[in-house]
């Protein structure tokens, strides 16, 4: 079942020399210019892997729309990936436009929280735009990489917070560890500890499940398993509730981003790894009492590569960290071969019919 609609965006700066003495002489001060300021084009090779969540501030916004954020991985000069955002409005009709970016970017105060630097606060200014503040690798164990951010707003007694589980990567070594903030201009970052939380992929539920934290995470390389905890930052255990089924997905499975609420149960995005390393999005639906329960799998991907789709950072690819509900409506921001993002929407009604029909 495609999405409704499809709005494309990305930004990239192109480096070069164009012909005329002035023309390089300008490019020559601007790298000079580059070198002394430490200047990197953070999105200079790719841009890809959103996640959308409500925006912390709502006001002004017209009935029955809602203002959001994006987050994405940019690729940059090196291999080197880093957390940006967007900003953005979806109307009460579904259809959602992007904020322009800013054009330059900063990087924020780094402050450590515990004596061997392993849990660090980053402080933006809160005059800056939403798409000028980049996290950037700050950590030894992020010296290669901050990847993969699935966002989730997060309710408990009352109090709203945004998690995102993310990925730090040396260079050879992967460690999955937690993001937190309040308003998207204070972030916090610690390590996610225990035997379920050596793997990528993980995704945190946006409220707690019978008293406890919830979390569906791959362990295997393989298989999606769920896995609750008393303490946020420990992850041990694990029931594996997913394996590979149907072609599309018999390499590999794993999720995309944080369990959606719904009045049926949880909605829970996967991408499938089928033949020639192909990757395709999928749907499971959970019982909302019970998530370990399985109550609908989509046989076919919601979106899937088209043969256009060869050409690219890594072709072959649709992927996505996360999507949101809006009304009736399931919003799925996706990247495409890691070059470009688009957003589509689902009516949750016809995903439901969809999913039915296939159990």
């Amino acid at each position: 079942m495609p999405p409704e609609r499809t709005l494309a965006y990305g930004r990239c700066i192109p480096v070069g020399y164009s012909g005329g003495w002035r023309q390089r002489h300008d490019n020559q001060r601007r790298l000079i210019g580059a070198y002394f300021l430490h200047e990197y084009s953070f999105e200079a090779a790719a841009l890809f892997n959103p996640s959308i969540v409500n925006h912390p501030n709502q006001a002004g916004v017209p009935v029955g729309g809602r203002r959001f954020i994006l987050s994405l991985r940019a690729t940059g000069e090196g291999h080197v990936s880093s957390l940006t955002f967007r900003s953005g409005l979806i109307q009460a009709d579904g259809n959602v436009s992007v904020d322009p970016p800013a054009r330059l970017a900063t990087i924020p105060q780094v402050r450590n929280l515990s004596a061997d630097a392993d849990r660090v606060e980053l402080v933006f200014s809160p005059d800056e735009d939403i798409s000028e503040r980049v996290i950037f690798p700050v950590l030894p164990s992020q010296s290669n990489g901050v990847e993969d951010a699935r966002f989730v707003e997060f309710v408990d007694a009352g109090e709203r917070t945004f998690y995102a589980t993310y990925t730090a990567y040396t260079g050879r070594a992967i460690r999955s560890e937690l993001l937190e903030t309040r308003d998207f201009v204070t972030f916090r970052m610690a390590p996610l500890n225990g035997t379920a939380a050596h793997n990528k992929g993980m995704a945190l539920f946006p409220r707690k499940i019978r008293g406890k934290y919830a979390m569906i995470a791959r362990q295997d390389n393989e298989n999606l398993y769920l896995i609750y905890s008393d303490d946020l930052y420990t992850w041990n255990g694990g029931q594996a509730i997913l394996k590979p089924q149907f072609p599309w997905e018999f390499v590999q499975i794993g999720n995309c981003g944080a369990p959606i609420e719904l009045d049926e149960g949880w909605l829970l995005l996967t991408h499938g790894v089928g033949p020639v390393r192909r990757y395709s999005i999928g749907a499971v639906l959970l019982d909302k009492a019970d998530p370990a329960k399985v109550l609908a799998r989509s046989h076919e991907p919601l979106v899937r590569p088209e043969p256009s789709d060869r050409e690219g950072y890594v072709p072959n690819v649709v992927y996505t960290c996360g999507g949101m509900r809006h009304g009736e409506r399931v919003i799925l921001p996706y990247a495409v071969s890691d070059t470009y993002c688009s957003v589509g929407t689902m009516k949750i009604a016809a995903l439901m019919d969809n999913l039915r029909g296939e159990s």
